[in-house]
């Protein structure tokens, strides 16, 4: 049974960026107390990163989309089974390209949906541009 009774998030992604984060905020605190430029710079670029390295680990399954996993996956150890297709609404997912939705001749087309022809489409580039 979970130690808690909510999906908090707890994921290796987020745990793995806070930990690379605050390394970075603290680089580049300590640069504005002291007055080093390359402190900062060097906090700032450990907080990007920290933010690349989250965002790797979400993509690769071990962070979460938005709203609330099954119960079985609430485990901050445990993958993300919808990863791989893309969370809907999750920017990190959109910027990757998964995801994606486009309209193919008046039809909604999900990306691996199987066109009337029997061969897949991939969706078109751009295709939520207009929201």
């Amino acid at each position: 049974m979970s130690a808690h009774q909510y999906d908090h998030g707890h994921t290796v992604a987020g745990w793995v960026g806070t930990g690379i984060g605050s390394v970075g905020a603290v680089a580049a605190g300590a640069g504005v107390c002291f007055g080093s430029g390359v402190l900062i710079a060097g906090g700032l670029a450990i907080g990007v990163v920290g933010l690349l390295v989250t965002w790797a680990l979400h993509l690769a399954g071990w962070g979460k989309g938005p709203g609330t996993r099954p119960r079985a996956e609430w485990g901050w150890r445990v993958r993300d089974s919808g990863a791989r297709a893309g969370h809907a609404g999750c920017l990190g997912c959109r910027l990757a390209g998964r995801g994606r939705t486009a309209q193919v001749a008046g039809r909604l087309v999900v990306r691996g949906d199987a066109s009337a022809d029997g061969e897949s489409e991939p969706a078109a580039v751009g295709a939520d541009s207009g929201r």
